[in-house]
């Protein structure tokens, strides 16, 4: 490819997601699943029946909250429209108008992306994840084009 070429931009809409938080959120959830259940059915009958309701209710309570936690990193997601851009961090979604949107950076060792926004704030983006590497930092770069794009078209 021409050093003075540019790839083109991604089709709208487009979904970015992390892929090793998401990997990883699925592969331990199912095998904590895994573990706990076999470690739950080879006690004998006499040890299940000494644990309580109460007890019992805990570690119900105490997984499902280790999911919800799981789940959130793994629903993490950037969506570009025609119109504006939807970042999904955990169980908050915003959305911003690309006139908004300033700059888009990943700097090294970061977490995740964040965007500098029109009225001086930022906000995270763990839909990119620091951790995915070279994925990341083609997101980064995609959707900063695809931001000036929007900018320049306004």
């Amino acid at each position: 490819m021409p050093a003075d070429s540019e790839p083109a931009l991604p089709g709208l809409p487009h979904t970015w997601r992390p892929l090793g938080p998401r990997l990883a959120g699925i592969i331990f959830g199912v095998a904590l699943l895994v573990v706990f259940g076999f470690a739950w059915f080879g006690f004998d009958a006499e040890t299940r029946a000494r644990f309580t309701t109460f007890q019992r209710a805990t570690l119900v309570f105490l997984g499902l909250l280790a999911f919800s936690c799981m789940f959130a990193l793994i629903r993490s997601r950037v969506v570009a429209e025609a119109e504006r851009l939807v970042v999904v961090n955990g169980y908050r979604r915003r959305e911003f108008a690309w006139a908004q949107i300033v700059a888009i950076h990943l700097p090294p060792g970061a977490p995740w992306a964040t965007i500098d926004l029109a009225d001086g704030t930022s906000t995270a983006v763990m839909g990119i994840q620091g951790s995915d590497g070279d994925r990341a930092r083609r997101a980064v770069r995609e959707l900063r084009r695809l931001a000036n794009a929007k900018a320049g078209s306004a």
